[in-house]
């Protein structure tokens, strides 16, 4: 159990940290290109995707069944959604705000920062929010074994560069400080090791394998609803349909690629 939760702490710093990327190429960019992170997010939504369905949902119903392996994956989708219900995410880029009657520039703008700044705020609430189930996610993974982990941890960490810059764009725009923008991005990634512990002091230290096997369907759930609800819009918006479906199937050989190296390259004790 300790070395899962040593395993699981570290790739959920990883990946938490990787919001801090998304803050830095906000900051050391004046001009942020969206449409490469229109592409990037199609990438991460590609291996996001063939985790979720060519290799957690998969597994699920080889281990438990096809009805029972559907249900969990589908218990997994039904309780993210009930989150992004109660917070929803906001988007990139901040929404277009309607001009002051009196036609005030200064007014106008000094409106428009301030939303701009609400925006970043409660994308920042609402991107921690999001994380805390990927911490969860990575210690569910971490038990069934190493392969797991590392493909999670790594479809997480690009999704979460994205994110990062989602919490930081708005904030520096409102405030103009590159710090302030950084230390909100950063932080928002924090959850992410707290979910870990979370769960870790949750759980039996002997999880019954059959649940194991549901959880990891269910991580499978998250991921696929979380793909197709926000990934996937946001890269179409970004780098438009044709080179986000291109990202979205490269994403999808690479990490289909990645399951394969594990397999053959890791040792059976820590294959799935």
């Amino acid at each position: 159990m300790e070395t899962q939760l040593l395993v699981a702490l570290t790739f959920s710093l990883v990946g938490g940290l990787s919001t801090s990327i998304g803050g830095l190429l906000v900051i050391l960019s004046d001009t942020p290109n969206l449409k490469i992170l229109g592409n990037l997010q199609g990438f991460a939504a590609g291996l996001m995707l063939s985790m979720s369905f060519f290799d957690l949902a998969h597994n699920c119903m080889n281990s438990l069944g096809f009805l029972k392996g559907n249900i969990w994956f589908y218990v997994g989708a039904l309780f993210f959604a009930s989150v992004i219900n109660i917070i929803p995410e906001p988007t990139l880029v901040p929404e277009k705000y309607k001009e002051e009657r009196d036609g005030s520039v200064k007014g106008i703008l000094r409106k428009h920062r301030r939303h701009v700044l609400f925006s970043g705020i409660v994308t920042a609430i609402g991107i921690t929010v999001h994380n805390f189930p990927e911490g969860m996610a990575l210690f569910v993974g971490s038990m069934k074994g190493l392969r797991i982990a590392v493909n999670l941890v790594l479809a997480i960490a690009l999704h979460n560069i994205p994110e990062g810059i989602a919490v930081a764009l708005p904030i520096y725009y409102a405030t103009e400080s590159k710090w302030q923008a950084f230390k909100l991005a950063a932080l928002s990634g924090f959850a992410e090791p707290i979910g870990v512990i979370f769960v870790a002091y949750i759980f039996p230290r002997r999880l019954n394998p059959e649940i194991l096997e549901g959880l990891l369907g269910s991580v499978g759930g998250v991921m696929a609803f979380l793909t197709l609800h926000e990934m996937l819009p946001t890269a179409f918006d970004n780098a438009g349909h044709k080179q986000a479906i291109q990202a979205l199937f490269l994403g999808m050989a690479f990490m289909s690629g990645s399951l394969y190296f594990l397999d053959i390259s890791l040792p059976k004790e820590m294959r799935l």
